[in-house]
């Protein structure tokens, strides 16, 4: 951990001659990309420092226990020892959290994707539920909701609903939400009262920025064609809706929520670098199977991930074994007992490999 320590301290400080140096001062990309990691390594190095500090005042204090005849003054080292020893502990336990290996994405943007799965119009409504209880999470934090594109139900449902939550660490929290969520419940529209398991996708991406993914307009086909509403009709009686298909890999997607088709299609190209920075990611990912092997679940989307039960009044999520008996509140955005539940595990999990 010590030589591990050593290199990030070093590095901070070429860091810091790199962010004063006027030629890479001139060059914004480079220079904004480089205060962010040192801002991302300043946490560590203080506390290292710390920890040398103390790690100093221990071998004093030991020093002066050996060779000191004063009763008085070895007993007060003594004291002191001990105080010394519960910082050192304290500070060894915060370093190696603090080496825990950053998720690059953690503090951006999210593009959630939701999608009725088995389970017909109470996937749909199900899908409704599950696209109110991340706009409420994010409510509680302050965090901006911004629809992309729905394909609504008749009935109020959702086939499919995109939407961005802006806002500081929305990745950090959301990620563990990719997989497959199941609802057991009696649908509204069944007389018999007979209980129906019906399921719905959720995708979570984080959202690229441009520098992160350059899109070649010549890699791009793009179709303009009329808005529609539930059940297909028209809503609109010009061509605003946009759809975008990036023709070396096929991924196709199209927005139709705005009237301007501006809009459309500038939320169309921020959907699509999300997908390919994911798709990006992925492919590293499947090339480093420990990593995999480290995550809370494989993220997959058609893994089962969690169930909400309102016969019972329960939410399970089946990575962790954890149930919970407040369905009402968590479907109403109280995610947080959840979330804290699923980044502990993982963290526990990245913190064995980094004492190893």
């Amino acid at each position: 951990m010590l030589k591990k320590l050593e290199k990030i301290e070093a590095k901070y400080k070429e860091l810091t001659e790199l962010i004063s140096n006027p030629q890479v001062i001139a060059d914004s990309t480079r220079w904004q990309q480089l205060v962010k990691e040192h801002a991302g390594l300043e946490e560590i190095v203080q506390n290292y420092a710390e920890y040398r500090k103390v790690l100093e005042g221990i071998r004093e204090a030991k020093e002066i226990i050996k060779e000191s005849s004063d009763d008085d003054f070895r007993e007060l080292a003594e004291t002191e020892l001990k105080e010394l020893k519960k910082k050192e502990e304290a500070l060894k336990d915060k370093l190696k959290r603090l080496l825990i290996p950053k998720d690059p994405n953690d503090e951006k943007n999210v593009i959630m994707e939701i999608r009725a799965g088995a389970g017909g119009e109470e996937a749909a409504l199900f899908a409704g539920d599950l696209f109110r209880m991340y706009s409420r999470y994010a409510e509680r934090h302050g965090w901006k909701v911004e629809i992309m594109d729905t394909n609504e139900t008749d009935i109020g449902g959702f086939k499919e609903i995109i939407f961005v939550i802006e806002g500081k660490g929305a990745y950090s929290k959301l990620k563990f939400e990719s997989g497959v969520h199941r609802v057991q419940r009696i649908p509204t529209t069944e007389s018999g009262g007979r209980i129906h398991t019906s399921t719905a996708t959720v995708a979570v991406l984080p959202e690229a920025e441009e520098v992160e993914v350059k899109i070649d307009p010549n890699d791009l086909r793009i179709d303009v064609f009329r808005s529609s509403g539930p059940g297909g009709q028209s809503v609109n009686t010009t061509d605003s809706a946009v759809r975008i298909t990036h023709i070396p890999t096929g991924i196709v997607v199209q927005c139709q929520d705005e009237k301007s088709q501006h809009k459309n299609r500038e939320k169309a190209l921020r959907i699509l670098r999300a997908r390919l920075l994911d798709k990006l990611q992925k492919e590293q990912e499947a090339e480093i199977a420990e990593a995999r092997k480290l995550q809370v679940g494989t993220g997959d989307r058609s893994e089962r991930i969690r169930t909400y039960n309102f016969p019972q009044g329960r939410v399970t999520d089946h990575r962790i074994n954890l149930t919970l008996y407040k369905l009402e509140s968590i479907l109403d955005g109280e995610l947080e007992e959840l979330i804290d539940a699923l980044i502990t595990s993982e963290e526990a999990e990245r913190l064995k490999k980094v004492e190893n």
